[in-house]
């Protein structure tokens, strides 16, 4: 009965580390995530100052990797 309890023993440590371990990993993916979420919204605020300061040259921008986007897709 004692190897049983010495075995249900670090079985269970086993799983607290386990489960330990990832929700470690859980905060730190969280914390990339918030990351790159405020990556992306500095990103877009960029993006919409220079269109706005820039809107003849955005224009053109646009249009242009539009035309490359379609020679690409087009498969030609």
């Amino acid at each position: 009965m004692e190897t049983i309890d010495k075995a249900s023993k670090s079985a269970h440590e086993a799983v607290d580390k386990i489960a330990s371990a990832s929700n470690q990993a859980a905060e730190a993916i969280g914390e990339k995530g918030e990351q790159l979420k405020n990556a992306e919204q500095q990103l877009i605020e960029s993006c919409r100052g220079y269109v706005h300061d820039n809107p003849i040259t955005s224009l053109g921008i646009a249009a242009a990797v539009g035309f490359l986007l379609s020679r690409v897709l087009s498969g030609r």
